[in-house]
Protein backbone atom coordinates (compact mmCIF):
# COMPACT_ATOMS: atom_id res chain seq x y z
CA UNK A 1 0.00 0.00 0.00
CA UNK A 2 1.57 3.43 -0.71
CA UNK A 3 2.13 6.70 1.51
CA UNK A 4 -0.51 8.65 -0.77
CA UNK A 5 -3.50 6.38 -0.01
CA UNK A 6 -5.72 8.52 2.06
CA UNK A 7 -9.20 8.64 4.19
CA UNK A 8 -11.10 11.35 4.59
CA UNK A 9 -13.01 11.59 7.79
CA UNK A 10 -12.08 8.94 9.56
CA UNK A 11 -13.60 8.59 13.07
CA UNK A 12 -10.97 8.33 16.07
CA UNK A 13 -11.22 6.47 18.90
CA UNK A 14 -8.98 7.99 21.54
CA UNK A 15 -7.60 5.40 24.58
CA UNK A 16 -4.93 5.08 26.66
CA UNK A 17 -3.48 2.66 24.91
CA UNK A 18 -1.59 2.38 22.00
CA UNK A 19 -2.83 -0.27 19.35
CA UNK A 20 0.09 -2.08 17.00
CA UNK A 21 -0.57 -3.51 13.30
CA UNK A 22 -1.56 -7.35 13.79
CA UNK A 23 -2.88 -6.42 17.04
CA UNK A 24 -6.23 -7.31 18.82
CA UNK A 25 -8.47 -5.32 21.30
CA UNK A 26 -11.35 -5.49 23.01
CA UNK A 27 -13.76 -2.45 23.75
CA UNK A 28 -16.97 -2.08 26.20
CA UNK A 29 -18.88 0.64 24.05
CA UNK A 30 -21.54 2.70 26.00
CA UNK A 31 -20.56 6.26 24.92
CA UNK A 32 -23.23 7.45 22.61
CA UNK A 33 -20.46 9.39 19.99
CA UNK A 34 -19.08 5.62 19.97
CA UNK A 35 -22.39 3.52 19.80
CA UNK A 36 -23.08 5.04 17.00
CA UNK A 37 -19.74 5.23 15.55
CA UNK A 38 -19.49 1.48 16.27
CA UNK A 39 -23.02 0.82 14.70
CA UNK A 40 -22.32 2.23 11.65
CA UNK A 41 -18.82 0.82 11.30
CA UNK A 42 -20.63 -2.80 12.17
CA UNK A 43 -23.00 -2.05 9.07
CA UNK A 44 -20.39 -0.59 6.49
CA UNK A 45 -17.66 -3.05 7.20
CA UNK A 46 -15.11 0.32 7.68
CA UNK A 47 -12.30 1.03 9.96
CA UNK A 48 -12.09 3.40 12.53
CA UNK A 49 -8.75 4.97 14.25
CA UNK A 50 -7.42 3.68 17.01
CA UNK A 51 -5.51 7.10 18.67
CA UNK A 52 -3.17 7.13 21.98
CA UNK A 53 -4.32 9.86 24.50
CA UNK A 54 -1.45 12.33 25.78
CA UNK A 55 -4.16 14.30 27.53
CA UNK A 56 -7.32 13.58 28.53
CA UNK A 57 -10.12 10.61 29.84
CA UNK A 58 -11.53 7.58 27.40
CA UNK A 59 -14.66 8.46 28.65
CA UNK A 60 -16.47 11.47 29.02
CA UNK A 61 -16.16 13.14 32.41
CA UNK A 62 -19.86 16.39 32.02
CA UNK A 63 -18.49 19.42 33.22
CA UNK A 64 -14.77 18.56 32.71
CA UNK A 65 -13.75 21.70 31.51
CA UNK A 66 -14.54 25.01 32.15
CA UNK A 67 -16.97 25.46 28.90
CA UNK A 68 -18.95 21.76 30.11
CA UNK A 69 -17.32 20.64 27.17
CA UNK A 70 -16.41 16.91 28.74
CA UNK A 71 -14.09 16.37 25.69
CA UNK A 72 -12.30 19.74 25.68
CA UNK A 73 -9.02 18.15 27.27
CA UNK A 74 -8.69 15.58 24.51
CA UNK A 75 -5.15 15.84 23.28
CA UNK A 76 -3.81 12.45 20.73
CA UNK A 77 -1.02 11.41 19.08
CA UNK A 78 -0.95 12.29 15.34
CA UNK A 79 0.03 8.34 14.55
CA UNK A 80 -2.49 5.59 14.94
CA UNK A 81 -3.72 2.18 13.55
CA UNK A 82 -6.67 1.32 11.55
CA UNK A 83 -8.86 -0.97 13.61
CA UNK A 84 -10.97 -3.38 11.77
CA UNK A 85 -14.33 -5.22 14.00
CA UNK A 86 -13.82 -8.83 14.23
CA UNK A 87 -16.62 -9.03 16.89
CA UNK A 88 -19.44 -7.87 17.79
CA UNK A 89 -22.19 -8.21 20.48
CA UNK A 90 -25.21 -5.55 21.91
CA UNK A 91 -25.92 -7.70 24.74
CA UNK A 92 -28.27 -4.48 26.33
CA UNK A 93 -29.47 -1.18 24.62
CA UNK A 94 -26.82 1.07 25.35
CA UNK A 95 -23.80 -0.99 25.36
CA UNK A 96 -22.01 -2.78 22.77
CA UNK A 97 -19.21 -5.29 23.36
CA UNK A 98 -16.60 -5.25 20.38
CA UNK A 99 -13.34 -6.62 19.53
CA UNK A 100 -10.86 -5.36 16.56
CA UNK A 101 -8.03 -6.05 14.98
CA UNK A 102 -4.93 -3.26 14.35
CA UNK A 103 -4.59 -3.18 10.38
CA UNK A 104 -2.84 -0.63 8.91
CA UNK A 105 -0.86 2.65 11.03
CA UNK A 106 -2.06 6.24 9.81
CA UNK A 107 -1.28 9.90 10.27
CA UNK A 108 -3.35 12.47 10.60
CA UNK A 109 -3.52 15.75 8.38
CA UNK A 110 -6.61 17.44 9.57
CA UNK A 111 -8.89 16.62 13.16
CA UNK A 112 -11.86 17.81 13.83
CA UNK A 113 -14.23 17.74 16.45
CA UNK A 114 -18.26 16.65 15.53
CA UNK A 115 -20.51 18.80 18.45
CA UNK A 116 -21.44 15.57 19.96
CA UNK A 117 -17.59 14.86 20.63
CA UNK A 118 -16.69 12.71 17.92
CA UNK A 119 -13.54 12.87 16.83
CA UNK A 120 -12.59 12.65 12.62
CA UNK A 121 -10.02 13.05 10.72
CA UNK A 122 -8.29 12.85 7.07
CA UNK A 123 -5.49 10.65 7.55
CA UNK A 124 -2.52 9.49 5.40
CA UNK A 125 -1.80 5.41 5.51
CA UNK A 126 1.75 4.94 6.38
CA UNK A 127 3.25 2.20 4.35
CA UNK A 128 3.46 -1.81 5.49
CA UNK A 129 6.44 -2.71 7.65
CA UNK A 130 9.07 -4.35 5.37
CA UNK A 131 9.21 -7.95 5.90
CA UNK A 132 12.59 -8.56 7.10
CA UNK A 133 13.30 -12.53 9.30
CA UNK A 134 14.30 -12.03 12.65
CA UNK A 135 18.52 -12.10 12.63
CA UNK A 136 20.55 -14.94 13.98
CA UNK A 137 21.26 -12.68 17.15
CA UNK A 138 17.76 -11.71 17.85
CA UNK A 139 16.44 -15.43 17.70
CA UNK A 140 16.27 -15.65 21.36
CA UNK A 141 13.21 -12.82 21.30
CA UNK A 142 11.06 -14.87 18.78
CA UNK A 143 11.71 -17.97 20.68
CA UNK A 144 10.89 -16.50 23.43
CA UNK A 145 7.66 -15.25 22.55
CA UNK A 146 6.88 -18.57 21.01
CA UNK A 147 7.61 -19.95 23.88
CA UNK A 148 4.63 -18.12 25.81
CA UNK A 149 2.37 -18.87 23.00
CA UNK A 150 2.83 -22.31 23.05
CA UNK A 151 2.25 -21.88 27.27
CA UNK A 152 -1.14 -19.54 26.30
CA UNK A 153 -2.21 -22.20 24.08
CA UNK A 154 -1.93 -25.17 26.65
CA UNK A 155 -4.13 -23.56 28.97
CA UNK A 156 -7.32 -24.22 27.06
CA UNK A 157 -8.88 -20.53 26.69
CA UNK A 158 -10.90 -20.15 23.66
CA UNK A 159 -9.12 -18.34 20.80
CA UNK A 160 -11.25 -14.77 21.00
CA UNK A 161 -9.48 -14.64 25.28
CA UNK A 162 -5.77 -15.17 23.61
CA UNK A 163 -3.86 -11.85 22.78
CA UNK A 164 -2.19 -13.61 19.62
CA UNK A 165 -3.88 -14.97 17.10
CA UNK A 166 -2.38 -17.30 14.33
CA UNK A 167 -0.68 -17.38 11.97
CA UNK A 168 2.75 -16.98 14.69
CA UNK A 169 5.20 -15.26 12.39
CA UNK A 170 7.59 -15.79 14.55
CA UNK A 171 10.43 -14.91 11.75
CA UNK A 172 9.10 -11.88 11.36
CA UNK A 173 11.08 -8.80 12.93
CA UNK A 174 7.85 -6.59 13.16
CA UNK A 175 5.47 -9.11 14.13
CA UNK A 176 7.64 -10.10 17.16
CA UNK A 177 8.47 -6.74 17.97
CA UNK A 178 4.82 -5.95 17.90
CA UNK A 179 3.45 -8.93 20.07
CA UNK A 180 6.11 -8.10 22.60
CA UNK A 181 5.23 -4.25 22.91
CA UNK A 182 1.13 -5.18 23.52
CA UNK A 183 2.98 -7.97 26.53
CA UNK A 184 5.45 -5.55 28.07
CA UNK A 185 3.81 -3.09 30.99
CA UNK A 186 5.51 -0.16 29.12
CA UNK A 187 4.42 3.38 29.23
CA UNK A 188 2.20 4.24 26.52
CA UNK A 189 4.51 6.87 25.27
CA UNK A 190 7.48 4.40 24.74
CA UNK A 191 4.88 2.70 22.98
CA UNK A 192 3.87 4.95 20.72
CA UNK A 193 7.62 5.82 19.76
CA UNK A 194 7.97 1.49 19.07
CA UNK A 195 5.06 1.89 17.10
CA UNK A 196 5.69 4.83 14.83
CA UNK A 197 9.38 3.40 14.13
CA UNK A 198 9.42 2.94 10.28
CA UNK A 199 11.99 0.26 10.95
CA UNK A 200 10.66 -2.96 12.05
CA UNK A 201 14.69 -4.56 12.69
CA UNK A 202 15.40 -1.34 14.85
CA UNK A 203 12.17 -1.98 16.93
CA UNK A 204 13.05 -5.77 17.51
CA UNK A 205 16.53 -4.43 18.79
CA UNK A 206 14.45 -2.03 21.44
CA UNK A 207 12.88 -5.03 22.35
CA UNK A 208 15.60 -7.00 22.97
CA UNK A 209 17.15 -4.58 25.31
CA UNK A 210 14.03 -4.23 27.52
CA UNK A 211 13.77 -7.85 27.61
CA UNK A 212 17.44 -8.24 28.27
CA UNK A 213 17.04 -5.56 31.06
CA UNK A 214 13.83 -7.07 32.49
CA UNK A 215 15.46 -10.45 32.69
CA UNK A 216 12.94 -12.14 30.57
CA UNK A 217 15.45 -13.02 27.96
CA UNK A 218 19.59 -13.57 28.65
Amino acid sequence: MTEDLSLTSLPLFPLGTVLFPGGYLSLRIFEVRYLDMIGRCQKSGAPFGVVSLTQGSEVRKPGGAPSGDGFANEVFNTVGTLAKLTAFDAPQPGLKMIRCVGTQRFRISHQEKLKHGLWTADVVQIPDDKAIPVPEDLKGVAEALGNLIGKLNQRGLPPEELPMQPPYLLDDCAWVANRWCELLQLPPELKQRLMELDNPLVRLELVNDILGRSGIIT
